[in-house]
């Protein structure tokens, strides 16, 4: 790789932001892992169920599964959006 060649590394949007996860897939894995079982122990504090979406949403970067359900969801939110702003006109 050349010294001025940019990294293409994966991110994640989040409300308009972009945040970078880590290049290495098994680090991706394991960090998306570890927030899905925190969140699995969010009555405790600290932990917080806020952790399985963004687990699952890390981990849909490398899972067919995974990303398959988090696509099929994304449509169906757009598609209730764009009724709901149709309808309310």
């Amino acid at each position: 790789m050349a010294p001025n060649e940019p990294i293409n590394r994966p991110k994640v949007r989040l409300g308009g932001r972009h945040f970078h996860l880590p290049a290495s897939r098994v680090l991706r894995v394991i960090l998306g892992a570890l927030l899905v079982i925190g969140g699995l122990l969010g009555f405790l504090p600290i932990l917080g169920f806020w952790m399985i979406p963004l687990g699952l949403l890390i981990l849909s970067i490398d899972i067919a599964l995974v990303r398959r359900h988090r696509r099929k969801l994304a449509v169906w939110w757009g598609r209730r959006r764009q009724a709901r702003a149709t309808g309310s006109l």
